[in-house]
């Protein structure tokens, strides 16, 4: 048996290659993702653990900012004279290091990172715990004058003697290029700019005694932690204090988000490879076993019993599995580099000779290749055990032709109408995490019992499809007709692979499509202002870009946007940690608020307060309440409620409670804020183009802000939910390669297997040219049938994805017909694509050949 089954492998390798490559691919991208980011987690941290001061004390940050107030946290700088009197501190530096400015250059083009990494003002001063050195020009010396570094320089093209000029909070300032500092570790792809500490202190703080943190170097002898807790007891519990090692977990923890992101998108890209790959894989075992029913009979007539035959089909998929994880592990090694490489285009430097590879990566790519295959060859292996002695006398077949279907209708309705049941149950949920939950269970059953009933649906959808295909093609397009209704179960399999990332693409579009339409009704609904300025990334920006808006001509009315943290203690015992919106008292001229109760004037008068009325009646607050409330460095007040909205979207960016209040509240309790947005409205008799033109002009010096209008405001919206749909078509891309392999593989085989029924329509008259145009139909059909399907299923999806969205505000349903529309035309391009190969490679059989065809 051993002998047999490695030559009917070796004899079926062709056939069993496209079924590899789906291995291969899901092999691929989860490999590829553990060696990418081990490495980088490994690079990374050896980048910490040597830049990190033994001890560092920085300010206590009781309060986390879920949108960037614009603040910078400091400590006073003459707490490093008292840190430095610590008996075990070998050294003690005053930091000065702020990650929220711009720089730009004569042009005013910004001079930083493009991977989104921060541009970096600090002061300079040299230790062996530097990530840089000083290999051009001079240190920096006194308030005109400032180093960058190579990589910066390089990509900028910036030399020494040239003049940049630094946005910072306190206000812009030129600086002189005196040296250039190469980094000695892994470079972040961060920019970095150095000033000398008074300069740094005064134009990056805007306060000459301020520090963000104070780096102590222990003496020998003297370990971190008992360095710190000697630091602790000089300094008191007002500070944050961190050894070398957690400041190294806590930065490593920053940088796990972003490579979570990378992960688990790849690790999608993985998933979606395997869901389809099974498809593929399960056609194909079912087809060679169906074409080998008599060699398998004729096994059993010699005495191999079920067991054997089982466990012969279950030995080829592990061979198959062990071939597509091996390669898919080195193709993993591969994508790996070239993320390291591209990586390094972008600016973050890390050495493809460090790469990572953990016991965890190749156990991981053969558990995915290995298992998936055995699993997916699993119930053809049953069904090869079921085959007869007498099958070998036969020219039988066991791939399910003819086998009654009432099994999979009764399975298939059961988990559909649980899968409904949860869809339902979404729709009508009243809070977003239990709809969100039922949701996620709606779209796993009802997948599943797609994938189950989809053989029940081949008959008479493809009747409808190939309906014309006699009277346009005759005798031709009947027959490409019952070739794709010969075999439900096969066909069904065939167009789940293409079902499923078409599903996914379907049901995303439609809740991306739902999300801009929601947004463009509440842009249109709200916002009231000619134009509103902005930073590229909602960050805020310095003081000084809204003075220059305020003094530009033509502008009638200012007003501004700051974000603070807060906590507010609530009547029923809880407290809400969450970020309020602050504005200037004249909002009502520029946004369309609805109140359930109050107004803007009370809500925004000193000491006030405003906040959704939903998040209200949760914890009992009423409109005259006064609740207490903290801000960031322990500030405490008491804010009255003024009053409570009744928007589709909370204010502040959907931040828990919708609350804002006045900016002078904020200012007072957040005095070192800077602004998110201005509001602007034309002054009477200006005209809001010339405006436009004005403002543009004004703020040409400051890249970082730009001039938008309502249909900006609705375009910046669309990007940024275009980008959720860039993953979603490159997933809907793999999944349609590996579907296209799919429909090829079955093709192939499929021509295989009526090799004689081939011959002998060529021996009656059938020309070259109409098989290939029998064999195009029928892969078109399939095709289309599985678009049909996909959509069909992610429609629903989709329309319960925004019951979901609708419980945050985003009530309006919108389907992407253009997208649809391309989806079912795409869907005949791949049917056509994917028959080429089978459709040539049956035109060019030798007809006797194929009569004689066993």
């Amino acid at each position: 048996m051993l002998k047999a089954t490695l030559r009917s492998f070796l004899a079926h390798k062709g056939r069993l290659v496209l079924s590899a490559l789906a291995i291969i691919l899901s092999v691929a991208f989860v490999a590829g993702s553990l060696i990418f980011s081990d490495t980088v987690t490994r690079t990374f941290d050896r980048l910490f653990a040597s830049t990190s001061a033994d001890v560092t004390v920085g300010p206590k940050e009781d309060l986390k900012e879920a949108v960037p107030s614009g603040r910078t946290a400091t400590v006073p700088a003459s707490l490093r004279e008292r840190v430095a009197k610590v008996e075990g501190v070998a050294d003690a530096h005053v930091d000065a290091s702020v990650d929220n400015i711009t720089v730009v250059d004569g042009d005013n083009e910004p001079v930083g990172s493009t991977t989104g990494a921060p541009t970096v003002a600090t002061n300079w001063y040299p230790t062996d715990r530097s990530p840089v050195e000083l290999t051009s020009g001079h240190a920096p010396r006194g308030a005109g004058q400032a180093m960058l570094d190579a990589d910066t320089a390089d990509r900028k093209d910036v030399g020494l003697g040239d003049t940049l000029t630094v946005l910072a909070r306190p206000g812009s300032f030129k600086v002189k290029i005196v040296g250039i500092a190469t980094f000695t570790t892994t470079n972040p792809g961060a920019a970095l700019v150095f000033l000398d500490t008074p300069t740094a202190q005064r134009k990056l703080l805007g306060a000459p005694d301020a520090a963000t943190s104070i780096s102590v170097t222990a003496a020998q002898g003297v370990d971190d932690d008992t360095l710190k807790r000697r630091v602790a007891a000089e300094v008191g519990a007002g500070y944050e204090l961190e050894t070398a090692d957690e400041q190294a977990e806590s930065a490593a923890a920053s940088l796990g988000g972003f490579l979570d992101v990378i992960k688990y998108v790849m690790l999608g890209f993985a998933g979606v490879a395997v869901l389809v790959g099974i498809f593929l894989i399960v056609n194909t075992f079912s087809m060679l076993i169906a074409q080998r029913t008599r060699e398998l009979g004729l096994l059993r007539a010699l005495g191999a019993d079920r067991g054997q035959v089982r466990r012969s089909v279950l030995f080829e998929a592990l061979l198959l599995g062990l071939i597509g994880s091996t390669l898919g592990l080195a193709a993993g090694i591969g994508l790996a580099l070239g993320l390291i490489e591209l990586m390094g285009a972008l600016g973050m430097n890390l050495k493809s000779t460090e790469m990572v590879l953990k016991w965890v990566t190749p156990v991981a790519a053969y558990v995915v290749g290995v298992g998936v295959t055995f699993v997916a060859a699993y119930l053809p292996a049953r069904r090869a055990a079921q085959v007869s002695p007498m099958a070998a006398l036969a020219d039988a077949e066991i791939a399910g032709v003819g086998r009654p279907l009432k099994r999979r209708a009764v399975a298939g309705s059961v988990v559909a109408v649980a899968g409904a049941a949860a869809l339902v149950a979404c729709a009508v949920a009243d809070e977003a995490s239990s709809a969100a939950s039922f949701l996620g269970l709606g779209i796993v059953l009802t997948l599943v019992a797609t994938v189950i009933a989809g053989p029940l649906l081949v008959r008479p959808v493809i009747r409808v499809l190939g309906g014309a295909f006699p009277a346009v093609f005759g005798p031709v397009g009947r027959m490409s007709q019952r070739n794709a209704l010969r075999n439900p179960r096969r066909t069904g399999a065939t167009a789940a692979a293409l079902m499923v990332g078409l599903a996914l693409v379907g049901g995303l579009s439609v809740a991306s499509a739902s999300m801009t339409e929601s947004f463009d009704r509440q842009i249109d609904a709200t916002l009231g202002a000619d134009f509103v300025v902005q930073n590229a990334g909602f960050m805020p920006f310095s003081p000084e870009i809204t003075q220059k808006i305020e003094d530009t001509g033509g502008v009638g009315l200012v007003v501004r946007q700051r974000f603070s943290p807060i906590e507010l203690a609530l009547p029923d015992g809880e407290k809400a940690e969450s970020t309020a919106a602050g504005y200037d008292p004249r909002l009502d001229d520029v946004a369309d608020i609805t109140y359930a109760e109050g107004s803007s004037r009370a809500a925004l008068a000193p000491g006030r307060i405003g906040m959704d009325k939903d998040f209200a009646h949760e914890h009992g607050v009423r409109v005259g309440d006064a609740l207490a409330a903290t801000f960031p460095g322990g500030r405490e007040t008491k804010l009255t409620v003024g009053a409570l909205t009744d928007q589709d979207a909370p204010e502040g960016f959907g931040v828990e409670g919708g609350l804002f209040l006045g900016l002078a509240t904020v200012e007072k309790y957040v005095p070192d804020g800077q602004d998110s947005a201005v509001y602007v409205n034309a002054a009477s008799g200006t005209n809001p183009e010339t405006l436009r033109e004005r403002l543009e002009k004004t703020l040409d010096p400051y890249p970082q802000v730009q001039v938008r209008d309502q249909a900006d405001y609705k375009e910046l919206i669309r990007q940024q939910i275009a980008v959720m749909l860039y993953l979603v078509y490159a997933l809907l891309g793999l999944a349609i390669v590996i579907a296209v392999l799919g429909v090829v593989n079955t093709l192939a085989l499929s021509v295989v297997e009526r090799t004689r029924e081939i011959g002998l329509l060529r021996a009656i008259g059938l020309g070259r040219r109409q098989l290939r145009r029998m064999i195009r139909l029928e892969s078109v059909v399939i095709a289309v049938f599985g678009a049909l399907l996909g959509l069909a299923l992610g429609l629903v999806w989709g329309v319960a994805v925004q019951q979901v969205l609708a419980l945050q505000g985003m009530k309006e349903l919108a389907f992407p017909w253009t997208t649809i529309i391309a989806v079912v035309i795409g869907s005949v391009v791949v049917g056509l694509a994917a028959a080429l190969l089978p459709a040539l490679r049956a035109s060019r059989m030798n007809v006797l050949v194929a009569i004689a065809h066993e």
